[in-house]
């Protein structure tokens, strides 16, 4: 008997990713199988694709790359009698033990044998089908679309960090870093109830979308003290709440600068180094919290319902369109064209 076959972009190694034929997955019992839908292309997709390596993972193996998506389900499994065939779903990509003292707790994002689709060698969703765990897909109504549902991975991370910071209505909030994640989180943190909302990054195409969806006031640090432009747009208190979205050692070492007194500094974004010089002074004497993120957990209904309920506008982060069939050149494009992108979305057609 002939094995099926579906076309997934493999990764093989740095700068070599072909679209190819390769087995279509076969779900175990306690899996479905999705046809995916839409990917959003991630800052990590593409860490792996020029240099083949992100933190500890290495690209030692041809696997598929891929893990914002939605899609729709080919094959339902009895676990999940309420989820059907043909149903809209999203996936969510790290599934942990479910065993272990952290599981238990509710906190599984901080497993310690979490597998994550597209970490290599684990395979992603940048292919016509995934087999996934049927505890870890999301239906999703007809009224939140497919390049909306494909962004309920990177919402999870905004709202986890919104969480993890405590976030409290009406309280000041300055995000540092107008990527994707960085203005997902100031989304989420005005759909929270945040009130006056600052970001500071230096790409003026990028501030400018800030600003287009809400922001408070947005700050070119390349330009101006990003520390006196947030007194100055907070009172002269400094903000509640700060996020490093940006993920680099400069940014995180500016968080306590923009702090006020009492407030909570949580870091999104991983720096390019291990270790970076904080100013530990100014966490002590203004009494800060600083809190970590680390992916997300028990987020996907929120992020879902988020949409649904038409609390957040994720459209105008989509820059740029590619077929599935192109999705080589999805991946060229974003690489080399950082400074026009914001998130790159590859549609499966058919």
């Amino acid at each position: 008997m002939a094995v099926k076959t579906m076309r997934a972009a493999v990764l093989h190694a740095a700068g070599d990713l072909r679209c190819e034929d390769v087995p279509l997955p076969i779900p175990a019992a306690d899996e479905l199988l999705v046809r995916i839908k839409a990917n959003g292309l991630c800052g990590s997709d593409l860490h792996f694709y020029e240099s083949g390596r992100l933190g500890p993972f290495v690209v030692d193996r041809p696997y598929i790359p891929g893990h914002e998506c939605s899609g729709a389900v080919a094959s339902a499994s009895a676990l999940r009698p309420d989820i059907r065939e043909g149903q809209r779903v999203v996936i969510e990509p790290g599934v942990p033990c479910m065993r272990c003292e952290l599981c238990k707790r509710g906190r599984y994002n901080l497993c310690r044998e979490v597998v994550f689709m597209s970490a290599p060698p684990v395979n992603g969703t940048f292919a016509e089908y995934a087999a996934v765990k049927a505890d870890f897909v999301f239906p999703v109504p007809d009224s939140v679309g497919d390049e909306e549902a494909a962004f309920i991975e990177p919402i999870s991370v905004a709202i986890q960090a919104c969480r993890r910071a405590g976030l409290a209505a009406g309280a000041s909030v300055a995000v540092i870093g107008a990527g994707p994640i960085g203005l997902l989180t100031l989304l989420v943190a005005r759909a929270f109830g945040a009130g006056r909302t600052v970001l500071i990054d230096t790409m003026p195409r990028r501030l400018k979308l800030a600003d287009s969806l809400g922001a408070s006031a947005v700050i070119d640090s390349s330009s101006a003290d990003p520390a006196a432009a947030v007194a100055a747009a907070t009172g002269g208190r400094g903000a509640d709440f700060v996020f490093d979205t940006a993920g680099n050692s400069a940014a995180c070492a500016l968080t306590p600068k923009l702090a006020a007194r009492g407030g909570v500094v949580t870091l999104v974004g991983w720096p390019e180094t291990d270790t970076v010089a904080y100013p530990i002074n100014e966490v002590l004497e203004k009494e800060l919290d600083v809190r970590g993120v680390n992916r997300y957990c028990n987020t996907f209904s929120t992020a879902v319902e988020l949409l649904a309920a038409r609390r957040l506008d994720v459209l105008p982060l989509v820059s740029h369109r590619f077929s599935f069939a192109d999705v080589v050149k999805a991946f060229d494009f974003a690489l080399h064209h950082r400074a026009e992108t914001m998130k790159v979305m590859v549609i499966n057609e058919g």
